[in-house]
């Protein structure tokens, strides 16, 4: 099957640190761009972070940006958020997906979601 897995998921404080890993199963990263969302209870989902196929270009959304950093192991297959400076309205599911050749604003292209990890923040 074809498909992410995340994890690295859990309960943290508010001000502290989680380091989110998201593997490809299936299928070698090497080709996609991978993009960070995440679903809080009773929204939509949001796209926090995108990372474009040789990491070269990063992108993230206001709410993140400065606490969240995205990167990629492509010989690991894995991408990694690096969340610091946790708030308690980061709580949420955390998925990733992959879009050919780059990061695009319109979820509808990406694929190969996970199950998501969830982050919980709380004091």
């Amino acid at each position: 099957q074809l498909q992410f897995v995340e994890s690295g998921g859990g309960v943290v404080q508010p001000g502290g640190s989680l380091r989110l890993s998201c593997v490809a199963s299936g299928f070698t990263l090497d080709a996609y761009a991978v993009r960070w969302f995440r679903q809080a209870p009773g929204k939509e989902h949001e796209g926090v972070s995108c990372i474009s196929i040789s990491g070269g270009r990063t992108y993230y959304a206001d709410s993140v940006n400065g606490r969240f950093t995205v990167s990629r192991d492509n010989a690991k297959n894995t991408v990694y958020l690096q969340m610091n400076s946790l708030k308690p309205e980061d709580t949420a599911v955390y998925y990733c997906a992959a879009a050919l050749e780059r990061c695009y604003s319109d979820s509808r292209v990406y694929e190969y979601w996970g199950q998501g990890t969830q982050v919980t923040v709380s004091s």
